[in-house]
């Protein structure tokens, strides 16, 4: 998640703000999303980008979680709600280019508003790649550009969103990055926040395997 705005300390503000800004979606349409989504992974999962651990609780059959966090204001969120999780998590302080495992060790890799902020989403998705065991899941809910007017006025508005939300790009085709890193989905669903026309109107839900 490193840019140029974020200091030693990380993005403190966003952080500390994150969970509040984000709790009515979460209780409306993320947290249901996130659950059914990760709910029934097993074996270990790598979760990228964990951010303050929104998907933590939602974890219930996997052996281990590796969480992922390089932001360290995030990263002392993220560590405080370890202990409330049903399932043995580890966090560790690496960024989604270079993830913390060896080749084919990982059963699923878990992408959530994530691939949005990393400077290299492509890198990320090689990386997920690499530590995943052949037939090893990704799964990935993601915001995405969109259509029409909403994608112009996102286009435009992006430079002053990334700068305040620590780095997140409005901008980006994910689901044609996540094709173009060898992923062919095995379920996709698109839908919309509400309002559709939002920043972060538009996204994604998905499973592909290795």
């Amino acid at each position: 998640m490193a840019d140029r705005t974020q200091d030693r300390h990380g993005h403190r503000i966003f952080a500390a703000l994150y969970d509040r800004m984000t709790a009515p979606a979460e209780r409306a349409i993320l947290g249901p999303r996130r659950a059914a989504l990760v709910g029934e992974l097993t074996g270990r999962v790598m979760d990228v980008g964990a951010g303050t651990g929104a998907n933590l609780p939602h974890y219930r059959r996997a052996d281990e979680v590796i969480a992922v966090e390089p932001d360290p204001a995030m990263r002392r969120r993220l560590t405080a709600r370890v202990a409330d999780a049903r399932v043995p998590v580890t966090v560790i302080a690496a960024d989604g280019e270079t993830l913390p495992a060896e080749d084919g060790t990982v059963d699923s890799v878990v992408f959530t508003l994530v691939l949005c902020t990393v400077p290299d989403p492509a890198q990320a998705l090689a990386e997920a790649r690499r530590v995943l065991r052949p037939g090893g899941t990704l799964l990935a809910l993601e915001h995405v550009l969109g259509h029409g007017r909403a994608a112009l006025w996102r286009r435009r508005l992006d430079p002053l969103w990334t700068r305040a939300a620590a780095g997140c790009h409005l901008d980006r085709d994910t689901e044609t990055t996540i094709r173009a890193a060898g992923f062919a989905p095995a379920t996709i669903e698109h839908f919309s926040t509400s309002p559709a026309w939002g920043p972060i109107g538009d996204l994604f839900q998905l499973t592909a395997e290795r």
